[in-house]
Order: C-alpha cells, then sequence, then structure tokens
C-alpha cells in the first residue's frame, strides 16, 4: 500500500510539474480559463432576487433596456436567480453597474461575480487520485452526484446500449406500459395544477378525477410503433477516442462529459440504429483514420473531427454532415480536405455507403453543433434528401425538423387528424411545423393550411413540398412563433379554427400562450409533446383563470394518447386535445371576469 500511495503522490507531482520544474496547470481544474481559448465562464455574473415567473425572454429584454448584451444566459425555473455569462471583462463590469441595485417588477437586483465551473474531467481524475491516496476512501454524496458510475464489468456493446436504449432488454409490451404509466402521472399531476390556478374548474375537475383515476381527462390506451428496432432516421455520433483505446472512433459517448467521461463506442451492435447508418459510420471512421486530422477534444478545445450526422429515408437516400473545427487551418488546406472527402465518398472505398448527400460543417470552437449559424457547405450529392409519408412526399434539407421515426410518426400524424374534427370551412393553425408535415398531411381536409416555423430551411421545405404534392391552401410564416404567431392569429377571420402545436421540448413561449388564450375564436388546440413533463406550464396556462395577464376564456384538456416514437428508450410523445370552456350562463361569466392577480 505504501508503494501505491507513493506511484500515485509522484504521477500527481508529475502532472504538477513541467520539465521546467514550474507549476502547470495540468491538474487544474480551472486550467480552460487561463489558456488563450475563449470562454464565457471568466465572464459570468449571478443576478439574484429576480422577479418571478420571468422567462429567458424577458431577462434578455430588461438586460437589452440597459444596454447590455449577454453571451448566455441560464434562468432557474421558478428559483429567483440566474447566470448572465458576457463576452469580455468590459461588458461583465459594465453590467454589474448597470443592473446592481435595480428595481424590476417591485424586486432590487443584486449582482455579484459568479465561480466558473470546474473541468469535469479534471475534477473527477483529481477526486479519484485524491481517494486513491487517502486509501480508497469513498467519495462524498455530493462528488458521487457528479462521477460517472465505476468501471463496469460488462462487454462495451451491454454498456453503450444502457445508455442509448436503456429499455433494449425490456420487453415491448413492458415498455410501452411504463410509457402509459408516465403519461398517467402527468395527466393526474395536471388535475392538481389546473385546480390550484382555476377554482371555477374544481367541480368538473372532481368529476374527472372520479371517472378517470384522479386524471384530468380519459387517457387512451398507448399507441405503439410499427416497428422497434432500427427504426431512427436520423443520428448523431460524437468523433472522440474509443472506450477501447482507439482513436478516432466514431459513435455515442459512454458517459456524459459533466460526470468526467469522453470515451466513445461505435453504434455496430446498438438495434436503433439502421443498417445503412451503420455502414456510413463505419466508412467515416476509415477514413477519418487515414487523415492527419485529430480528433476534438472538449477537455482542451484543440483538434478538429466533431461529429457526423446522418439522415435517411425510405427513399433509399444517405445524408452526412460532417462537423469540423478549422482550428487555425488555412482556406487551402480545408479545400483540399474537402476535395479528398468528397472522392472518398463518391469513387473511392466510401462509396459502398451509399450517400447522396454530403455536407461540411465548420465548427467554430465554442459553437454547439445544433445551431443554425454554422457555415454549412455542400459537397457532394443532392443539396436534400426526400421522405414518403402518409402517402405524401416530403423534402428534408440538413437543418430541417423531421420525425426520427417515420413508421410511428404516421401513427401519430393520423391521430391529430382523427382528433381535430375537420372539415372543409376549418383553418389549421400549424405552429412549430418543420417541414410542413401535419399541416401539409391535413390540408385536403380544410379549408387552409397556415403553418410557423423559425428554421429558414424548413420553411423552403414546407413551401416546396406543399407545391410538389399539389397543394394551393398551404402558406408558411419564417420566425419564432412568440413574435409571429399573435400577427397571424389576429389576422384570421376563420369562424372554425383549430390549432396543432409540435414545439421543442421546453415547449411554447408563454407569449404564444398568452395569444392563443385572447384568440376567442380559437376552440380546438391539438398539442404534442415530445416531454410532457416539460410542458407542463404550457398545459397550466392554456387553464388556469383569466386575470390581467391572462385574458381570454381558458381551455380544458378532454382527451389524451400517448404515441410510442422512441422504442427501447424511455421516451414517447403524448398528445392532448384541450377545447375553450364555453361559460354559457351569467354566473360563470362573472367567475371569467379579470382578477388582479
Amino acid at each position: 500500500m505504501f508503494h501505491l500511495v507513493m506511484f500515485l503522490n509522484f504521477c500527481l507531482s508529475r502532472t504538477a510539474e513541467d520539465g521546467d520544474g514550474k507549476v502547470s496547470s495540468g491538474s487544474d481544474v480551472y486550467r480552460y480559463i487561463k489558456g488563450d481559448l475563449f470562454t464565457s465562464e471568466i465572464f459570468k455574473v449571478e443576478i439574484q432576487n429576480l422577479p418571478k415567473f420571468i422567462g429567458f425572454n424577458d431577462l434578455k429584454k430588461f438586460l437589452s433596456k440597459h444596454g447590455l448584451s449577454p453571451h448566455k444566459i441560464k434562468l432557474f425555473g421558478k428559483q429567483t436567480f440566474a447566470f448572465v455569462t458576457f463576452k469580455n471583462l468590459e461588458e461583465r463590469d459594465r453590467a454589474m453597474k448597470a443592473v446592481h441595485g435595480v428595481l424590476w417588477k417591485g424586486r432590487v437586483l443584486s449582482v455579484r461575480l459568479a465561480k466558473p465551473k470546474a473541468d469535469p474531467i479534471l475534477r473527477k481524475r483529481r477526486q479519484d487520485a485524491a481517494a486513491a491516496v487517502e486509501g480508497g476512501e469513498p467519495p462524498t454524496k455530493r462528488q458521487a452526484t457528479d462521477q460517472e458510475p465505476e468501471e463496469s464489468e460488462e462487454p462495451l456493446t451491454t454498456q453503450i446500449a444502457n445508455v442509448v436504449t436503456p429499455l433494449w432488454n425490456v420487453p415491448y409490451e413492458e415498455q410501452l406500459r411504463r410509457k402509459a404509466q408516465e403519461v398517467e402521472e402527468v395527466l393526474q399531476r395536471m388535475a392538481r395544477e389546473i385546480g390550484n390556478c382555476n377554482k371555477a374548474m374544481l367541480p368538473w375537475l372532481f368529476v374527472q378525477k372520479e371517472k378517470y383515476n384522479k386524471m384530468c381527462c380519459p387517457l387512451e390506451p398507448i399507441r405503439s410503433s410499427p416497428v422497434q428496432t432500427e427504426y431512427r432516421n436520423k443520428c448523431e455520433f460524437l468523433i472522440g477516442v474509443g472506450a477501447d483505446g482507439e482513436d478516432k472512433t466514431v459513435g455515442f459517448r459512454l458517459g456524459k462529459y459533466k460526470g468526467g467521461s469522453c470515451a466513445v463506442v461505435g453504434p455496430g451492435d446498438t438495434i436503433h440504429v439502421p443498417p445503412v447508418t451503420k455502414r456510413v459510420v463505419q466508412d467515416f471512421q476509415d477514413y477519418i483514420r487515414t487523415t492527419p486530422y485529430s480528433v476534438y477534444s472538449p477537455e482542451t478545445y484543440e483538434g478538429h473531427w466533431k461529429q457526423l450526422t446522418v439522415r435517411t429515408s425510405r427513399t433509399h437516400q444517405v445524408m452526412a454532415m460532417v462537423f469540423f473545427n478549422p482550428q487555425k487551418l488555412i482556406e487551402e488546406e480545408l479545400n483540399v480536405l474537402k476535395t479528398s472527402m468528397e472522392m472518398y465518398f463518391t469513387e473511392g472505398a466510401g462509396k459502398g455507403s451509399g450517400i447522396t448527400s454530403l455536407y461540411f460543417v465548420r465548427n467554430g470552437q465554442r459553437a454547439s453543433p445544433n445551431t443554425e449559424d454554422l457555415s454549412c457547405e455542400h459537397v457532394a450529392g443532392e443539396k436534400s434528401i426526400h421522405e414518403e409519408l402518409l402517402g405524401l412526399k416530403f423534402r428534408i434539407s440538413p437543418h430541417s425538423f423531421f420525425q426520427i421515426n417515420t413508421l410511428a410518426a404516421e401513427v401519430l400524424y393520423s391521430a391529430v387528424g382523427d382528433w381535430a374534427q375537420l372539415d372543409h370551412d376549418t383553418t389549421v393553425l400549424d405552429v412549430c411545423c418543420g417541414t410542413g408535415t401535419i399541416g401539409i398531411s391535413l390540408a385536403k381536409r380544410v379549408k387552409k393550411v397556415i403553418g410557423i416555423e423559425l428554421c429558414q430551411e424548413a420553411v423552403e421545405d414546407a413551401r416546396f413540398n406543399a407545391q410538389s404534392n399539389g397543394l394551393n391552401n398551404v402558406e408558411f410564416h419564417c420566425g419564432k412563433a412568440e413574435d409571429v404567431f399573435p400577427t397571424v392569429l389576429n389576422a384570421i377571420v376563420s369562424p372554425k379554427l383549430t390549432a396543432i402545436v409540435d414545439p421543442p421540448r421546453a415547449g411554447l413561449h408563454s407569449k404564444v400562450i398568452l395569444a392563443i388564450r385572447r384568440a376567442e375564436h380559437l376552440k380546438r388546440l391539438i398539442y404534442i409533446a415530445c416531454n410532457a413533463k416539460a410542458a407542463m406550464n404550457n398545459f397550466v396556462d392554456l387553464c388556469r383563470a383569466p386575470s390581467n395577464r391572462v385574458r381570454g376564456a381558458p381551455f380544458r384538456p378532454v382527451r389524451a394518447m400517448a404515441v410510442d416514437l422512441f422504442p427501447q428508450t424511455i421516451h414517447c410523445e403524448a398528445i392532448l386535445l384541450f377545447e375553450r370552456v364555453d361559460y354559457g350562463s351569467a354566473a360563470e361569466k362573472e367567475e371569467l371576469q379579470p382578477t388582479t392577480n
């Protein structure tokens, strides 16, 4: 034991000193803030005593009014503080002077410097080394929650399956039961929340809870996915050092970076990735191993190869998007690389992967692969791929949203069409419409479809898709839903209006909910939630009692169902049908008068 302690102390001292005997930052968990690399962590402040119930955009606009342009805002839900980072020291200091002591909505704000986050990997290494030196003492409870589990004796294939498809060894009927149970719990919680914010609904809620096992509305049997394996038409793969030690490995990360893990395992044995995608991954991995460029390291921010995204379709088309950090490479070097990549996948060893659309994405050091402001360059093949859904054809561009399980999406959209009670006098508002799949699938049954979508590429695809399917009663608007929706809604004079919303995981912006509430001619709303728990605030705001802030009659949930778009995982889609409350009596109208709260 003595020799082990001496050895570990020697290793720690070696990482703490360089060859000249000078102290190095090799084991410093804040090393990344001291190098010549941009990180907003060193320009971070904490704003305390914020007003309750403000949103991200509320805080952003407030800061903008004071001449501040934050780099990043992290607001802590219903808590009254936020972390705000800036791009330089000058802006950070200016924010502290401009905001500290300011009165906002009855609250006096307080601003103080915030400590940067410790690098998770270095923190874990230091904790592990310290624990070993101290005789293997277990980490504290807080440390244990920050770390990855101890090394497992299970094969890597089992370990990665547990990460990306955690229900892979659970019978499918049991998977469906668990997902239905989760939606049932959401509806039970909704009943409690609605009762707390709208006392007028309590008699109705009492009857609903008695009839539907404490839920606010009936929950229909869950709809299963027609296919339970190899269903993903879009997969995102990280590029890093493999868990087996192989460099330049393309696959899924075995753990979370914040838990101290960067190891990557290939998708070869995963059951939700189709064979054609696995072939692309293997060929691409073979290719990058022939290049002199290293993988990007989230620990040091050095290296180049970052991510591979593969999209496939039932029409046998394949799109590959390669995310690459140029670092200090000159344009000529990048052009040589792109030409090499094109030759490899069109004429070389990678031709058999069947890639029909190839993109090269210049990904900056601190940028996220999910943002749309990246330099996305078309390298080879077609600029898009095409998919068939419910007998219709859809064009899909690199950044356009399309449900990742095409067959299950047909089940989902068919249910939406059945619930919407459409006829030729109906106008459908398709909010967060992506490539227009929902609205276009319903267009022949209604008078008009109006879609709203943030991504410009997706809007262009949606317009093309409407035209290619011979539809002339469909229009699409590009912009943030909270900016576009109120204007579009106010311009509609249709006596029969139905809204269908399919927002991102975080739900709709509060401005959209308020606009929906004000539009009294909007009687029916179908909400598609990929995370019903995260959308709870939306559900409650649709149903809460009218007030000076929330105007218009509330909605009631009248029907719900889960649809399994993600077999082998814990996730599913939930559909909720809301109908506007129609208060007929004078007494009930009196209850709808705005309150002062």
